[in-house]
């Protein structure tokens, strides 16, 4: 079926999902819906609904239904039209290029690769401006020329970028068997040990899809974050952290599983204060460092792989962002 007038383009049978049995609390299933499908919306849903493409234990439903724990949903959902990639002059900084990669620190409000919602200003957008043969390297059909991984929106950071399909092919390999090196630094809440390894499942959140979730029944895929401490403050810590895999928001959940969310991380609960008084000057001051960050206190600091073309080891580096300094700086000032 075709739907081009509501900006959709065929229906995808895609969705089956079975309620968790811990499922108490009362939700219709329009609202699930939307909660546990990605880029699903509200409207989408309950269209969805009214034409039957909803089952619930095989029988259409109302949108008013209220899920109940062990319900198996099956849904047709309509996929929305991709549209075609341009190429836009924004800024990138470009800390070494030659003619197999690019490696770029990406600012931490840029997202990488168009999605749903953002089809525009992403890193892929300024890439195909800066460089026109990612066009047609690996991927263009997802609409993800060149990139080889990615990072968070709200992570700055180092991130390579492949400029032909024989480097995008060798990279991509290293990233999948692990054998990069990847280390990040972070501020996070709490006093944790000096050093340590979290080495915990990781899959999504089974009553909120946008979030990921530390998997205690065995399920999700395998995560592994080695981490030191740099630095502690009163009852925060400078950490640096070494990923042995890469999955999505894998420090970010690792930490606050352990409890020590990351500082300013507004998805994990990073942007209250979570040790020590919450009083006075201290209030005001982390009040004014959750404003100036936005974001989770968190920069992708080195990338180290093996270059497609020399088969060299090479190993890259990069300076902590202009916002993170700053919230260092006042912890090192106020908070020892």
């Amino acid at each position: 079926m075709s739907d081009q007038k509501s900006g959709y383009e065929k229906e995808i049978k895609d969705i089956r999902l079975t309620v968790a049995p811990g499922q108490t609390t009362p939700v219709r299933i329009d609202r699930y819906l939307t909660e546990m499908v990605q880029n699903a919306t509200r409207n989408k849903v309950q269209q969805a609904i009214s034409e039957k493409r909803v089952l619930v234990n095989g029988k259409p439903i109302k949108p008013s239904y209220i899920v109940q724990a062990g319900d198996l949903i099956e849904a047709e959902m309509l996929k929305p039209v991709v549209p075609d990639l341009e190429a836009e002059d924004i800024p990138l900084d470009v800390i070494y290029e030659d003619e197999q990669l690019l490696i770029v620190n990406k600012p931490a409000d840029m997202v990488v690769h168009p999605a749903f919602g953002n089809w525009t200003g992403t890193m892929v957008n300024a890439l195909m401006h800066h460089t026109a043969e990612l066009s047609d390297v690996a991927d263009d059909e997802d609409k993800r020329p060149g990139i080889v991984h990615r990072i968070d929106k709200g992570t700055s950071g180092l991130l390579v970028v492949a400029r032909n399909d024989n480097a995008h092919h060798l990279l991509a390999k290293q990233f999948a068997d692990h054998s990069t090196e990847r280390t990040y630094q972070a501020i996070v809440w709490g006093t944790p040990p000096e050093e340590g390894t979290f080495d915990k499942p990781i899959g999504r959140n089974r009553s909120d899809r946008k979030r990921m979730a530390a998997m205690e029944d065995g399920s999700g895929k395998r995560a592994v974050t080695h981490y030191k401490v740099i630095e502690y403050f009163d009852h925060l810590a400078l950490i640096e952290a070494r990923l042995e895999t890469g999955r999505t928001h894998q420090i970010r959940v690792h930490f606050a599983h352990a409890g020590f969310p990351l500082f300013g991380d507004e998805t994990y609960g990073g942007t209250s204060v979570r040790y020590g008084p919450n009083t006075g000057f201290r209030k005001d001051l982390f009040k004014r460092l959750f404003t100036k960050l936005g974001r989770q206190c968190l920069h992708a600091k080195t990338l180290g792989f093996i270059h497609p073309e020399s088969g060299e080891r090479v190993t890259f580096d990069s300076n902590l962002p202009e916002d993170f300094e700053y919230t260092l700086k006042a912890l090192r000032e106020y908070c020892k």
